[in-house]
């Protein structure tokens, strides 16, 4: 991705070089579980690794003691299972940060199966933050204060099969039988998705990842969607 510079506003400085802080830039990626955004954010963060950084809306999951004290920790991950007004305050100060100020964030571990406060340093020299999550296009329950603070959404469409399997294989790695995994991907996953996928078409890009594998690179024009 391309780094934008404007005239005018205030400053922030990267080896030497002035770089405007309104060139900042925060993409939004957004799918159905398993549907690879994290593989496509990680991606491209991984291409300009001094200029980019990934802050995954994951990272502001309630941790499981709450879910289980609101009686929600058996549909984690569904849009009430977040700290929404959390990730929209993140979303804020990465937005208005300081030229020199660097904004921790935290990052979800599925082997612990919780969030790590602060593991995440957004640095002055970042000026492309992406992040990535389910619910980034959703427009009800205060998830519509999410869209207006990023400068573009993505959508990454994913063949159905391929995306069933690679949660089921996601759930088995992380503890459950074959049995509880399909559960799982059936009562909480896949509801999920059909709310995500309702507002797919209002996303500025759709990516297509067929069995599993991003379209990658991105085509030379990515403002214009293909499918």
């Amino acid at each position: 991705m391309g780094q934008h510079c404007t005239s005018g506003g205030r400053e922030r400085h990267r080896r030497g070089q002035t770089v405007d802080v309104e060139a900042r830039r925060i993409i939004g990626i957004t799918g159905c579980p398993g549907s690879g955004k994290s593989t496509l954010a990680a991606g491209l963060a991984a291409e300009h690794p001094d200029d980019q950084v990934v802050v995954p809306m994951d990272g502001f999951h309630l941790a499981n003691e709450h879910l289980r004290r609101l009686g929600r920790a058996d549909r984690k991950g569904s849009p009430d299972t977040f700290d929404l007004d959390g990730y929209v305050a993140m979303l804020e100060r990465i937005r208005r940060a300081a030229p020199d100020e660097t904004v921790y964030a935290p990052r979800f571990d599925r082997r612990l199966d919780e969030s790590i406060a602060h593991a995440i340093a957004v640095l002055p020299e970042h000026t492309t933050v992406i992040t990535e999550g389910n619910y980034l296009l959703h427009d009800a329950d205060g998830w519509e204060r999410v869209r207006p603070l990023l400068d573009e959404c993505w959508y990454v469409h994913c063949n159905y099969a391929a995306r069933i399997v690679r949660l089921i294989s996601r759930h088995i790695a992380h503890g459950r039988t074959g049995t509880e995994a399909a559960n799982w991907v059936r009562t909480v996953d896949e509801p999920n998705a059909r709310l995500i996928r309702t507002k797919m078409e209002t996303a500025e890009v759709i990516i297509r990842s067929e069995d599993g594998r991003l379209a990658l690179p991105l085509p030379p024009d990515w403002r214009t969607p293909w499918w």
